[in-house]
């Protein structure tokens, strides 16, 4: 069981919501106005669905205030599907988005598969490319000093760097990671791989390359 925290303005949604994830034996938690998310609710949920387009405090500004607070997956449900939107969301600290209108069943099969990806927990440490990975913590480290990854880009980081010098495609990555295969996927996975070549050029590494037309692979130490 976990905790899941929806945010949606729509009330006859939520409780689609609620019900859905409830057959799955989460606990879930609604609330309809974005500035009702409080400290508590980030220490609390497993994971969060945010939808974007909200009275008062839309999902954006949401995710922007909760990020450094809430330790899980963050989840956009929005009609606000061009590339744009979906950069924005994912940029602000997001880990996927669902477009709708959307099937349940689409929905539980996202929210288990990052839930699944959360609780792996292996029992080891790693060095690639100048970072030390802690794959039990789920936590990266350059010399020491942890880096702020969200958690879909260390997984991203992990799941290149657990296999250097192998190419991946985006929706390789992105099942991966994630463990489900969908649309929209690509512009995902290139957002984060944006934020996390920004986050490690900012202690001087570039680990990761692009192999064009095919995808990313990160660098053979060889």
């Amino acid at each position: 069981m976990a905790h899941i925290l929806a945010v949606d303005d729509d009330r006859d949604l939520c409780e689609l919501l609620k019900s859905a994830l409830e057959r799955d034996g989460h606990q879930v938690c609604l609330l309809t106005r974005g500035e009702d998310v409080t400290p508590r609710h980030c220490t609390w949920a497993d994971c969060i669905l945010l939808d974007v387009m909200m009275p008062g405090e839309d999902g954006f500004a949401v995710c922007r205030r909760i990020r450094e607070l809430a330790d899980c997956p963050i989840l956009f449900l929005t009609a606000r599907t061009g590339e744009a939107d979906v950069i924005r969301g994912l940029g602000l600290g997001g880990d996927d988005y669902l477009s709708k209108p959307f099937h349940l069943a689409e929905l539980r099969a996202r929210v288990n598969a990052h839930l699944r990806r959360q609780q792996r927990a292996p029992r080891a440490r790693m060095r690639r490319g100048g970072l030390d990975f802690d794959l039990a913590q789920k936590a990266v480290f350059r010399e020491g000093t942890p880096l702020k990854l969200t958690r879909g880009e260390y997984a991203i980081c992990e799941q290149l760097a657990l296999h250097p010098g192998q190419t991946f495609s985006k929706e390789q990555i992105y099942e991966a990671v994630f463990g489900f295969d969908a649309d929209g996927t690509e512009a995902a996975v290139t957002e984060h791989i944006k934020n996390i070549r920004a986050k490690l050029r900012a202690v001087g590494l570039a680990p990761i390359e692009t192999v064009w037309g095919i995808g990313y692979k990160w660098k053979s130490e060889d």
